[in-house]
């Protein structure tokens, strides 16, 4: 007798969030499969690549250098990475504002930001860490997107959607980013947690979980000594370019087939091929 497989399909769903406006609108979630699972049913929204562009102009790697070059302030690099084939979105991160840095002034950050505005026409608003000041200011007052980021934890990012939900920010335009970390360091942690938020949204209808979720992966893997460590140093280890590539690519198609809707890529290279990746499984 042949095996006949049942589709896993619930009647519970990703809420769907859109970024952007017009044709540059990139829509997230809706599914009522676990992720890539387009087997047991449609999945509308593939999941979206975006492109980490920071304020600080020193890159992690000799190939971003080059990608780069001639990009001398921040729009000029986000206009350069939006014009990548396969980037649905540009993610700003003004890592220059940590006040145990640059300490960049917020005014500072808001003419980059609207100058990136200019730039590019769809961006994706940098996840911050003071739930109350942004779902106040962004959620409420002016109607954007929030980004809840928690610590991979379940519970944490839970109670983070039920108190920004509370404070009257509604749940659809919220996205979670529930933790990352490169392949490797603690990542059984990420899966775990994204594993389970995932679950617990469809196969138990809980709403407080329902949003979909935006991994930043490259800002975790460029950062490890796999990508970093000159070829000189090891040998065995080969180019350090490719490594770095490596170490994105594993991650982000781990957190796409564990529950991230949405990850965010540093390198050209990791982009396309997580784009080919994504396009085969749909």
């Amino acid at each position: 007798m042949p095996f006949v497989k049942k589709p896993q399909v619930f009647s519970a769903k990703i809420n769907e969030l859109t970024l952007g406006t017009g044709d540059q609108a990139v829509t997230l979630g809706g599914q009522n499969v676990y992720n890539l699972y387009a087997f047991d049913g449609e999945i509308a929204n593939r999941p979206k690549i975006g492109i980490d562009v920071s304020d600080d102009p020193e890159q992690p790697s000799e190939g971003l250098k080059a990608f780069y070059a001639g990009c001398d302030t921040l729009a000029q690099r986000a206009a350069k990475a939006a014009e990548l084939e396969d980037v649905d979105f540009v993610c700003i991160r003004f890592d220059m504002a940590d006040p145990n840095g640059a300490n960049k002034s917020i005014e500072d950050c808001v003419a980059d930001a609207k100058a990136v505005a200019e730039a590019v026409i769809a961006t994706l608003r940098p996840i911050e860490e003071n739930y109350k000041g942004i779902a106040a200011g962004a959620g409420l007052a002016y109607g954007q997107k929030v980004g809840a980021e928690s610590a991979v934890d379940i519970n944490l990012a839970k109670q983070l959607n039920v108190l920004i939900t509370q404070m009257g920010v509604d749940g659809h335009n919220v996205a979670m980013n529930i933790g990352s970390a490169a392949a490797g360091y603690g990542f059984e942690y990420v899966v775990s947690t994204l594993e389970r938020v995932k679950a617990a949204a469809l196969s138990q209808n809980d709403t407080t979980l329902q949003m979909p979720i935006i991994t930043p992966v490259g800002v975790e893997t460029w950062g490890v000594k796999e990508s970093t460590a000159p070829e000189s140093e090891n040998p065995g280890w080969g180019d350090a370019e490719e490594r770095g590539v490596d170490m994105e690519v594993e991650t982000a198609a781990a957190c796409l087939a564990y529950g991230s809707d949405a990850v965010i890529l540093k390198h050209p290279e990791s982009i396309k091929t997580i784009a080919r990746l994504v396009a085969a499984l749909m």
